[in-house]
């Protein structure tokens, strides 16, 4: 075997399948399960044991250490208000109920001793980022759904973890003696080493004693440290210290860890990719032949009856709707979290002749397999009868509330789009409100800002200030959630805004109109009278009948296609517009005068007609 040429055939493949469920809006981890699957059990072709020998499950929980302090890192105490009752339900009591009802199905349904049944219950109880957020992304629900979703699927993992170390010293033991003293070394390891780790960490980004370029290595380095300091405390206490510890520094004031969070995504996508394909790589068909139709009537229970009543009894004194219960209760995929601690701990209690221990995996693999596959080919379905999914982002934040910008903002209006403008003048905010506009008053770039501006629903972003810093900036920041296509920014004036080419690629940003028209211009033309006006193209009347009929210059602003997608022309891009789109365009008053000055001889009848 090759090793070097299957591990880079795992990333190549675990890539192909980010990229594939980018493309068809469907959750990573079922291409990933399904590679895994043709890799390992079927063809043969990845054997994880030999691979990577005794260093496999040590990786493993490195891995989700990774991929938990990144998920954790995005959890901001500001976005449970109104849904803060529904979290903690859903990790408390949802997680109790959940606990307690998978174990007694899978002892009654399929007849697993209860050791072996509860395990199964401890590690069933999670649902696990990897494969919510990516759910979420595809699905796009109302914000009250997603967020109680997302604050769930990263607590619960290592509350999930606990139970199931809780339940495997109860196996060993036999007894309750000891239980207690296990959870309070469990918890008060895994709070201590996060809250420390997290201190450590903030002091050294404040004070500035690490390189800029250092920051991400040191972050990962202390995020490793902490879990496996953790775990050398008590057992299985890391997940907890790396979800503590992000949790932390995302909730401090006046500390940037934007950077950190853009390199850990990365490197979580790259963890989630490897790490399903070898462990779905290790299944074995055999173990699978042993369960009988009990499966079926256990992944029946544990979808359609036992997570309902999880959701409905934890969430009764919460403000969710309804509705919003019932897709809560439809949207709970297992991921790799009960992956890894079911493959790690099935191998430790086989070895301890535990009976039924070589059903763990199966039965969780098929969890896995059963919830992804149903809930991420339904769930987008579901939100909608459920009226609960945003529509595709419609809305435009205009960074800048000026005259000229608020008459574009009117016409995109009359277009069917929502407008947000942003700016630090407060007039020209108070002219837009009473515009009719939603604005908001102070820099893009606050945390209040993201607070107050609902960025689930923007989907381009204009910055049209006269201040190039102020546009560069608010780009850069709102680049990694509108998207890198998406943001657009005005040159400031005619010198200044050909200093941005100078910059490094990373940091340019697509030229608004193109590269040689300015925020001066713009609002001079405005100024003096200029127009917006809207065209449609069809079969007969297209590009270039447009362009030749207008009667003087003009500058071609953005395109519109059918589907309601905003293209606007810049130095980066040019539309290619086509039948059944719509041109906006920016006409001079010399163009609309000549424009208004030729309607009536084109209007004028003949001379048999006038007699």
């Amino acid at each position: 075997m090759n090793i070097a040429l299957v591990l880079t055939a795992v990333v190549v493949l675990g890539v192909l399948a980010h990229w594939l469920a980018w493309r068809l809006k469907l959750p990573a981890i079922l291409f990933l399960l399904l590679i895994g699957i043709v890799a390992g059990p079927v063809t043969g072709w990845v054997a994880p044991d030999q691979l990577y020998g005794q260093a496999l499950f040590p990786v493993v929980s490195l891995s989700v250490a990774v991929i938990l302090f990144e998920g954790s890192l995005t959890l901001r105490w500001s976005e449970l208000k109104g849904i803060g009752v529904a979290v903690w339900g859903l990790v408390t009591v949802g997680a109790a109920i959940t606990f307690a009802l998978i174990a007694g199905s899978a002892h009654l349904l399929m007849g697993i001793d209860w050791p072996i049944a509860m395990l199964i219950g401890a590690i069933c109880t999670v649902t696990g980022p990897t494969v919510v957020v990516p759910m979420l992304r595809a699905i796009r629900p109302r914000s009250a759904v997603s967020n109680a979703l997302r604050w769930e699927g990263i607590i619960i993992d290592p509350i999930g973890a606990i139970l199931a170390v809780l339940v495997v010293g109860f196996v060993r033991t036999k007894g309750i003696d000891d239980l207690w003293n296990t959870f309070a070394m469990l918890l008060g390891a895994g709070l201590v080493c996060g809250f420390v780790a997290a201190w450590a960490l903030a002091q050294m980004l404040r004070r500035h004693l690490i390189p800029w370029y250092l920051r991400d290595v040191v972050a990962l380095a202390l995020v490793l440290a902490a879990f496996v300091t953790a775990n050398q405390v008590a057992h299985e206490a890391g997940l907890l210290a790396v979800t503590v510890m992000g949790m932390t520094l995302a909730n401090t004031r006046r500390l940037n860890v934007e950077d950190i969070l853009d390199f850990k995504e990365s490197l979580t996508l790259l963890l989630v990719a490897v790490l399903f394909i070898v462990l779905a790589a290790r299944l074995d068909f055999d173990e699978f032949r042993r369960l009988d139709w009990g499966l079926w009537l256990f992944l029946i229970a544990v979808i359609f009856v036992i997570r309902p009543i999880a959701v409905f009894v934890s969430t009764v004194f919460s403000q969710l709707s309804m509705r919003e219960k019932l897709l809560i209760s439809w949207i709970s995929p297992r991921g790799i979290v009960a992956a890894s601690v079911a493959s790690l701990f099935a191998l430790e209690l086989i070895e301890l002749g535990v009976p039924g221990a070589e059903l763990l995996v199966p039965v969780t693999f098929s969890v896995i397999i059963a919830t992804v596959v149903l809930q991420s080919a339904t769930a987008g379905q579901v939100a909608r009868r459920l009226d609960l999914a945003n529509p595709e982002p419609r809305g435009v934040l205009i960074v800048g509330a000026g005259q000229a910008n608020r008459a574009f903002a009117r016409k995109l209006r009359d277009l069917g789009f929502t407008v947000t403008l942003a700016d630090t003048n407060w007039a020209d905010v108070r002219r837009a409100r009473m515009d009719g506009f939603a604005a908001y008053y102070g820099r893009v770039v606050s945390e209040h800002a993201e607070e107050k501006i609902d960025m689930g629903s923007i989907g381009w972003l204009f910055a049209m200030t006269d201040r190039p810093d102020q546009n560069t900036l608010a780009c850069l920041h709102l680049r990694p959630e509108i998207g890198v296509n998406a943001i657009f920014a005005l040159h400031a004036d005619e010198d200044q805004g050909r200093d941005t080419h100078e910059m490094p690629g990373n940091l340019q940003v697509a030229d608004l109109f193109g590269a040689e028209f300015t925020h001066g211009q713009w609002s001079r033309m405005v100024a003096e009278g200029a127009e917006f006006r809207s065209t449609r193209l069809t079969e007969e009347y297209g590009y270039w009948d447009w362009r030749n009929s207008i009667p003087g210059e003009f500058i071609a602003l953005l395109g519109i296609d059918p589907r309601g997608r905003l293209h606007p022309f810049s130095d980066h891009s040019r539309p290619t517009l086509k039948e059944d789109w719509l041109v906006v365009s920016l006409w001079p008053r010399a163009t609309v005068e000549a424009e208004a000055a030729a309607a009536p001889q084109r209007r004028r009848p003949a001379k048999a007609e006038v007699e």
